[in-house]
């Protein structure tokens, strides 16, 4: 009989680890940041990880160098504005890409071969 009893306690204590895990968990997980931490750039010319943290805290980049032309001070992601294939006044997505982050590159000594960004 003991054994019995025994196991019983051992599977109500383990209940009630279980339950108060996953009150903890919830209760006190960190907070979901502002911006994306990561973005993954998917196209053609393999995949491009692009990293918030790395260009605003290690390059001392503001939201507005990357999302420009705006009236706010909310930003857009870029196919709000910037179709799959370009025109005359708005270039496409791609070729804005490769506008914006190759002119910043080639200005701030960033990696300017292809395959350094488009790496995955």
């Amino acid at each position: 009989m003991t054994s019995q009893r025994d196991l019983k306690v051992a599977i109500i204590l383990m209940i009630i680890l279980l339950v108060t895990g996953f009150i903890c968990y919830a209760s006190f997980s960190p907070p979901t940041p502002d911006e994306p931490i990561r973005i993954m750039f998917q196209n053609k010319g393999g995949k491009v990880l692009f990293t918030h943290s790395g260009h605003m805290e290690d390059y001392g980049l503001d939201c507005l160098d990357c999302h420009h032309n705006i009236e706010d001070d909310d930003t857009y992601n870029c196919s709000e504005c910037h179709e799959s294939t370009g025109d005359e006044d708005l270039p496409s997505r791609a070729d804005a890409f490769h506008i914006q982050c190759q002119g910043c590159h080639e200005e701030g000594g960033g990696p300017v071969e292809c395959n350094s960004c488009h790496a995955l």
